[in-house]
C-alpha cells in the first residue's frame, strides 16, 4: 500500500529559537583529497571540491553530507536551501563524472569527501559522531554505496558504521545505469553485482531512511528497487530501515523530502541522547 506522507507544518516551519539565533558561514571549493593526490590528477584537483555551510557560534553540531544527482554524468555541488538554518553543517560535494572518469571513481570520491568530514568537521566545531550522509538520485546511490560497502571508507581509514544515518533520496539500489552502460549492459536490464547497494545489505549498517517519489511517476523501477532494499535489509536483521513513498511526486522529489531528512536527523540525535 502506498504511504501517504503528510508534511506537517512543524516540519516546514518548526525551527527552534536557538537555531534562529545561530550565525552561519559558508566556505567554498575546499579540496578534499590531499595536495599530493590533487597534483597527480588535474581532473581531481579541479572537480573534487566541496562547500561547507556551518554554524559559526555553536559547537557539537551534526553534519549532513549531501551528494548531488545527475546520473553520474552531470550536476554540481549544492547546499540545499531547505537544509539551511536548522542548526546543522551542510557539506555539498562535487565528484568526478563519467565519461571523463569511470563511474566507480565517483564512489571513491564520495568516500573521500565523507572521510574529509570525519577528519575535519571538529575544526569547524562539529561532532564527528553525528555525520549523516544523503543525496538525490545518483547522490543517493553514492550515499548507499559508501555506507553499505565498507571497503570504500576503509580505504580512507574510516569505519562506515560510524555514519550516524543514511538518508538517500530516490537512489538506485541495483547497479547504477551508468556503470551498466560502461559495461555494455542495457539500461532496462536490472543487474545486482558489487556496484549495487542491494549486493551489500547487512544487519550492522547505520540507520537508513529510503525516500522515493510515487511509484507510478518515478524513473523506471526506482520505488520498487528501494522497496526491495528495505525488505532485504529487514530480512538480514537490520532493524532501522524505513521506506517513504511520496505520493504525487516524481523523481524530482527533493523539496517534500527535505523535511523528512531533517526530521530523521533530529530523531536519531534525540534517540542517541536517551
Amino acid at each position: 500500500m502506498k504511504k501517504l506522507i503528510i508534511l506537517l507544518s512543524f516540519f516546514l516551519y518548526g525551527i527552534s529559537l536557538s537555531a534562529q539565533n545561530i550565525e552561519y558561514e559558508t566556505k567554498n571549493n575546499i579540496q578534499y583529497y590531499s595536495a599530493a593526490v590533487n597534483k597527480s590528477d588535474k581532473y581531481i584537483g579541479e572537480r573534487c571540491v566541496l562547500d561547507i555551510y556551518y554554524p559559526k557560534n555553536k559547537t557539537g553540531f551534526a553534519t549532513i553530507v549531501w551528494f548531488h544527482g545527475g546520473g553520474l554524468t552531470g550536476g554540481n555541488k549544492e547546499i540545499p536551501e531547505a537544509l539551511k538554518n536548522k542548526g546543522f553543517a551542510i557539506i555539498g560535494v562535487n565528484y568526478r563524472l563519467s565519461p571523463k572518469a569511470k563511474a566507480e571513481k565517483a564512489i571513491e570520491d564520495a568516500a573521500a569527501a565523507v572521510a574529509w568530514a570525519f577528519n575535519t568537521i571538529s575544526n569547524y566545531g562539529g561532532d564527528k559522531s553525528q555525520i549523516f550522509v544523503s543525496g538525490h538520485s545518483a547522490g543517493g546511490y553514492l550515499a548507499m554505496m559508501i555506507g553499505l560497502d565498507k571497503k570504500y571508507l576503509q580505504k580512507e581509514n574510516i569505519d562506515a558504521n560510524q555514519i550516524a544515518g543514511l538518508i538517500p533520496f530516490s537512489g538506485q539500489c541495483i547497479t547504477h545505469f551508468e556503470i551498466r552502460r560502461e559495461n555494455g549492459i542495457p539500461e532496462k536490464q536490472p543487474t545486482i553485482d558489487q556496484f549495487a547497494p542491494l549486493y551489500h545489505v547487512r544487519a550492522d549498517a547505520p540507520p537508513m531512511l529510503l525516500i522515493t517519489g510515487d511509484r507510478e511517476l518515478e524513473m523506471l523501477g526506482r520505488y520498487e528497487e528501494n522497496a526491495y532494499m528495505a525488505r532485504m535489509m529487514k530480512l538480514v536483521g537490520h532493524t532501522q530501515t524505513k521506506l517513504y513513498e511520496l505520493d504525487g511526486y516524481g523523481h524530482g522529489m527533493t523539496e517534500p523530502g527535505f523535511p523528512l531528512l531533517v526530521n530523521e536527523v533530529n530523531r536519531i540525535l534525540k534517540e542517541r541522547k536517551k
